[in-house]
């Protein structure tokens, strides 16, 4: 009998890589959730805040380029969009070089309404990241760039 064939194969969560990507996930989730019961009381999910701060940061673009930025599919955003217009908080307007685009902004009351959800979002960024040192910070950003740049879709 050949002793390499019958040796167990290691089991993933013995991989150190494995292990920490678990942890990285389960923090991920656990960070999700607790947004989500800080964002309730604004009557605010954590998807529209996320089309929020990016409508805030680059006003007047398409649903095909927020969809883009979220990394979320089309059919994502056009269920949120509607959700966010019936709550005052954005508006759509045609785009005069081409018919079929309609460009997307937030109103004022989207902006109040950002501004305060961006104070509860921070407090727990703080909070949340308070567990690592400035140093340690920076490179687990650095480290999920270059992941999310490795991952990348065209």
């Amino acid at each position: 009998m050949n002793k390499k064939q019958d040796a167990p194969k290691p089991f993933p969560w013995d991989n150190p890589r494995f292990k920490n990507w678990v942890a990285m996930m389960r923090a991920e989730r656990a960070v999700g959730r607790e947004l989500s019961r800080a964002l309730a009381p604004l009557d605010l999910k954590v998807a529209q805040l996320d089309a929020m701060i990016n409508l805030y940061r680059h006003p007047g673009q398409s649903q095909h380029d927020l969809a883009r930025r979220l990394l979320v599919g089309r059919s994502n955003i056009t269920m949120l969009l509607p959700q966010l217009e019936a709550q005052g908080l954005l508006r759509r307007e045609g785009d005069p070089k081409d018919r079929r685009v309609m460009r997307l902004y937030l109103t004022g009351d989207g902006e109040k309404k950002l501004m305060q959800a961006l104070e509860v979002y921070t407090a727990l960024i703080d909070r949340v990241m308070s567990q690592s040192t400035p140093e340690e910070c920076d490179m687990m950003g650095d480290i999920m760039r270059r992941i999310t740049e490795m991952l990348k879709e065209d």
